[in-house]
């Protein structure tokens, strides 16, 4: 099985791409690429009471295209402020939402400049939380054809397969906030909110079999 994983940045990412990171030891982040639009680098899906939810981090993109840990977060909008409500109201009373959400209200504390940070720093932390050490490293040079023992998965987990097509995913159910149906592959904070240190357990069932042994 290959030991190193290359991947992108997310923000809040959903369960499928912790099932992918998880069998690997090594994770490299793709630091030298350039910022693509309609993503999961600056959005995430949350349940709330009615429907799933998208939260999207503003940004500020000039007219050319913008080395992804360059791109600076567009803090002339309240995005903060509503993306925390939506946590709260999606879960505030799941079973360990008061427990857990200090450490993101942490990450939201610190105000960072650029979304390629705060998105590696909600990384560390959901890592932590998952009790799930990884060796983390960013790159330092664009490689197109990486090394045979390397998984490329750069730009595969998009928001538009999220249901229909999963390459790293396999849906396991747990008690969700609202709803009698589960919604699968959301963001990692559904799994962390509702099922707290049994979170780990369940995300090792969403990996799919031929991936564990790749």
């Amino acid at each position: 099985m290959s030991s190193t994983l290359l991947i992108d940045l997310h923000y809040f990412p959903c369960l499928e791409y912790f099932a992918c990171l998880l069998p690997y030891k090594t994770i490299y982040i793709e630091a030298q690429e350039n910022y693509q639009k309609q993503t999961y680098c600056n959005r995430s899906y949350l349940l709330g009471s009615q429907k799933v939810e998208r939260l999207t981090v503003p940004v500020i993109q000039g007219h050319k295209k913008t080395l992804y840990p360059r791109l600076k977060i567009d803090y002339s909008q309240p995005w903060i402020e509503q993306h925390w409500k939506t946590i709260c109201t999606a879960y505030g009373k799941a079973p360990y939402f008061e427990y857990l959400s200090v450490y993101f209200q942490e990450v939201f504390a610190q105000h960072y400049t650029h979304l390629f940070a705060l998105n590696r720093r909600i990384l560390e932390v959901c890592l932590q939380i998952l009790g799930v050490p990884k060796e983390i490293k960013l790159t330092d040079a664009y490689i197109t054809k990486p090394a045979h023992n390397v998984v490329d998965a750069r730009g595969i987990i998009k928001p538009t397969n999220r249901l229909s097509h999963p390459i790293y995913y396999k849906p396991f159910s747990y008690q969700q906030v609202f709803g009698t149906l589960f919604v699968p592959n959301l963001s990692i904070l559904d799994l962390l909110f509702c099922r707290g240190q049994n979170a780990y357990s369940i995300l090792n069932k969403n990996v799919l079999q031929w991936h564990k042994n790749t």
